[in-house]
């Protein structure tokens, strides 16, 4: 007998826990969940980039050392690669913008939806500026030894591009509801 009292004492404790009774208590996480999306937006798009750059960076340094006159045209990678980032800076200051207070009216399910958003773009941006890195590097080290390979490289690095471009549109869609 006495278990069973404790055990529904136990049941409406967790009950409260998990279900706020007013809207004021459901939207008290909305801002922090929302600046969170901010937050992984640019920071996982950033360090997508920062690797693509590297990876391609080392492949220009090693075709550089044989053929110094396609320099010019081995630093397209490494623009691409820094080009997702800016995905990343376009959905965070997009959401920062939305993002206020929960006295002012932000709700919870706002908050996580910036934050979805906000991983989508950001992981989508760290493969993409992944798979630039990869791609940028073994295409430029290809172009080193045949020149004709650029079309090719460009049109790989366009498709790894796009990956980071979808995952900002999503975010852009998920920021929006």
């Amino acid at each position: 007998m006495l278990e069973k009292k404790l055990f529904q004492k136990l049941k409406m404790s967790a009950r409260e826990i998990y279900e706020p009774t007013t809207d004021t208590e459901s939207a008290m996480y909305g801002p922090f969940f929302g600046t969170l999306g901010v937050s992984a937006a640019m920071m996982f798009t950033a360090a997508g980039s920062a690797c693509g750059t590297a990876k391609s960076g080392t492949g220009i340094a090693s075709m550089a050392v044989t053929r110094p006159d396609l320099v010019m045209k081995a630093i397209i990678p490494v623009v691409m690669a820094g080009i997702v980032a800016i995905y990343g800076l376009v959905v965070a200051v997009v959401y920062a913008g939305r993002v206020t207070s929960s006295a002012d009216g932000f709700k919870i399910d706002q908050g996580f939806s910036m934050f979805a958003g906000g991983l989508v773009c950001g992981l989508c941006g760290c493969g993409a500026g992944y798979a630039i890195g990869i791609a940028g590097d073994a295409g430029v080290r290809a172009l080193s030894q045949q020149p004709r390979f650029f079309i090719g490289m460009i049109l790989i690095l366009i498709f790894a591009e796009v990956l980071g471009l979808y995952g900002m549109i999503i975010a852009l869609v998920l920021g929006a509801t």
